[in-house]
């Protein structure tokens, strides 16, 4: 257990940022999975407590959250640190100070700064100036650490990921790219389904297929639901209409209704399929009730998964003391 925390991998990403999945080997994510389900394991036991003892993590939410919120601050509790949470009504950022000086100025006072805010470029800038690990929360490109959960809670359910095939039916947004980024890491085949004008970003694409000839991995695009779903492991859905996309809710409506995942379209995947869904759900859009509260539905011990997830990224980006 204490290997995890303590090994040449775990050396090699303490004190480094955590921006995207892009960034990390497939041994390096493969270990905040498997941290990720230590950490969940052990919940209660007293050493967890010790991981992050007198240790701060600053956190920017440009955009709000329920998840990514309450994940980051119970394991920063539970981890024996402190979070501090900041909107942009508390920071000079929203006076003009500059992201640069931000940066500078918190890693004076802090040991980590997670962001979740709109553009990709602002964390990489923010990462540029800090001196401390910065972490993706979330940006409009990508959403790494929901993809951590996600594999998690594929794990749990489906047992080894590779060669694991799941289809993420809907928009190729940000939770679209990084669970891209994230089967390509493991040796998934993941099959993305979307409308031709909702597809995902094609150098994200590129970049997921080329890490995906190192795994094995399949990375596939494609625009009819009932052949995507067929006889898969796991469906993954996601909002139609996300933060900053509200004044395209209409058009996405429309494009997206016959990518929704009912009963009729769940039929077609393996017996014994999971259905994922990030939240938060607009129910009987993407999703229906019946399948969300179904049999199939993992979506709740997925929510759950970020806390884990969180635990293990912090853990290892922090760069703790061994164990």
């Amino acid at each position: 257990m204490e290997r995890i925390f303590r090994d040449d991998v775990a050396r090699e990403m303490a004190g480094h940022d955590f921006l995207t999945i892009a960034d990390l080997s497939s041994e390096q994510f493969q270990r905040l999975i498997d941290a990720a389900q230590v950490l969940k394991q052990a919940r209660r036991a007293p050493w967890t407590r010790r991981l992050l003892e007198g240790r701060t993590l600053a956190m920017i939410f440009a955009k709000p959250s329920t998840r990514t919120r309450v994940s980051f601050e119970v394991a920063m509790y539970e981890l024996g640190g402190y979070a501090l949470f900041l909107n942009p009504q508390d920071l000079q950022l929203g006076r003009g100070e500059t992201v640069a000086d931000t940066a500078r100025v918190l890693s004076r006072m802090v040991d980590g700064i997670l962001i979740r805010t709109f553009e990709q470029a602002e964390v990489e800038e923010l990462a540029r100036h800090a001196t401390v690990p910065v972490i993706n929360g979330l940006t409009n490109t990508f959403h790494p650490t929901q993809a951590v959960a996600d594999l998690l809670t594929l794990r749990e359910h489906k047992g080894d990921l590779h060669r694991l095939v799941v289809t993420y039916v809907g928009d190729g947004n940000n939770v679209a790219h990084s669970l891209m980024l994230g089967a390509a890491r493991v040796g998934m085949e993941l099959r993305v389904c979307t409308p031709p004008e909702l597809a995902p970003d094609p150098e994200v694409v590129r970049m997921a297929q080329q890490k995906a000839e190192e795994t094995g991995a399949r990375i596939l695009l494609c625009h009819d639901p009932a052949e995507a779903v067929d006889g898969v492991d796991a469906v993954y859905t996601d909002v139609w209409a996300s933060m900053g996309q509200e004044g395209e809710r209409e058009r996405r409506l429309e494009l997206l209704r016959p990518y929704q995942v009912n009963q009729e379209l769940l039929s077609r995947a393996r017996p014994g399929a999971v259905v994922l869904h990030c939240l938060p759900a607009h129910r009987n859009e993407e999703i229906t009730d019946e399948v969300m509260d179904g049999p199939q539905s993992v979506v709740f011990d997925q929510a759950e998964n970020r806390l884990h997830a969180q635990k293990a990224i912090l853990t290892l980006f922090l760069g703790t003391e061994p164990v």
